[in-house]
């Protein structure tokens, strides 16, 4: 068989996988936090013909290069372009843009991501989630006696009861960061053992969040019901306002960042894992050290170009034509070299 009919076979898949590639992108023109990806095409190895040859030391002969045949062409990368995206604003307080690098973290069971879709929610217990359920990760200010100590003057319980019962059950408190924690009450619904809660995993934990205190320091976020005008300021410090009037900072929304981001690994709905290409992950304040900082009322939308990628698919295109050309004419040279016999 013809070497330029399997080169033509290679252009037609690969530039099928462009194809996927440029399809994905238009298809997520409008998915908030996406970020486009590029397809890389490499040669494939080449067969060599003829070796490069030296000159002769005498001078009587001169050299000559190699003479080789290139095989077709494969896919090297697909690249994942982490450049920010336009910022479209919604006036809707718990939608959040990272305005610069950073991902927000995000936890479900054991296993946790990262994501630049900042649609946030809450649920029925107050926790802070994404559009999937997932709990945001970051540092609660209050201390377990703020959550406690609701029924003292007769004021409202901060957190409803079924947050309790639910803590209780499950055995996972929020981590109290600031450093003030007095277990109390909350002590003896979870038991006794190493404050703040049981059932951690600190070996998880630490590799996850990294040694020393910030291992404890790091976990779901709640808005008690008693709060009201809840705002969210650049560095992701959330503020509410109290029966009084006053303003209480309630916690602080954590973001992460990597040495390599386009090695995360993509797992769908808008969700990155840590990979061992990724590079080392720092969880820090919005704003702190490379993170960006956050806007609140509004989200980023996808860094699609779709003139580029109209472009891109004319390109590709028109390729995936000239490689089934390749094919075509091979064939008719097989075709000839079989019509010999007549």
């Amino acid at each position: 068989m013809l070497r330029s009919m399997f080169a033509g076979v290679a252009g037609l898949r690969n530039h099928q996988v462009k194809m996927d590639v440029v399809a994905n992108n238009i298809s997520n023109v409008n998915t908030f936090g996406y970020k486009a990806s590029r397809t890389a095409f490499t040669e494939m190895y080449n067969q060599t013909l003829a070796s490069a040859v030296a000159p002769s030391e005498s001078g009587a002969v001169g050299g000559s290069n190699a003479r080789q045949i290139g095989l077709g062409v494969q896919t090297a990368a697909i690249d994942v372009i982490h450049t920010q995206g336009a910022t479209q604003t919604t006036d809707r307080g718990l939608d959040l843009v990272i305005d610069g690098e950073g991902f927000f973290v995000v936890r479900q069971d054991e296993n946790i991501f990262y994501t630049r879709a900042g649609n946030l929610y809450l649920d029925a217990f107050g926790y802070l989630v994404t559009a999937d359920g997932m709990y945001i990760q970051g540092r609660m200010f209050l201390t377990a006696d703020d959550i406690t100590s609701a029924e003292s003057e007769g004021g409202t319980p901060l957190v409803e009861q079924k947050v309790i019962e639910r803590i209780e059950q499950d055995g996972e408190l929020i981590v109290w960061g600031n450093g003030k924690e007095e277990p109390g009450q909350l002590q003896e619904l979870l038991g006794e053992g190493e404050w703040p809660r049981r059932g951690e995993n600190p070996e998880m934990m630490s590799e996850i969040f990294g040694e020393g205190d910030g291992e404890r320091q790091v976990g779901r976020m709640v808005i008690p019901t008693f709060y009201k005008n809840i705002a969210i300021g650049q560095d992701g410090v959330i503020l509410g306002e109290d029966e009084n009037g006053s303003i209480v900072q309630i916690g602080v929304i954590m973001t992460a960042t990597f040495v390599n981001p386009a090695g995360l690994e993509r797992v769908g709905s808008s969700l990155y894992r840590q990979t061992a290409n990724s590079g080392s992950c720092s969880i820090t304040v919005p704003g702190d050290d490379v993170n960006g900082f956050l806007t609140a009322g509004a989200l980023e939308m996808s860094n699609v170009d779709l003139s580029k990628e109209f472009t891109e698919m004319i390109i590709t295109q028109r390729g995936f034509q000239a490689n089934s050309r390749i094919i075509t004419v091979s064939d008719t040279l097989l075709e000839e070299l079989v019509n010999l016999k007549r």
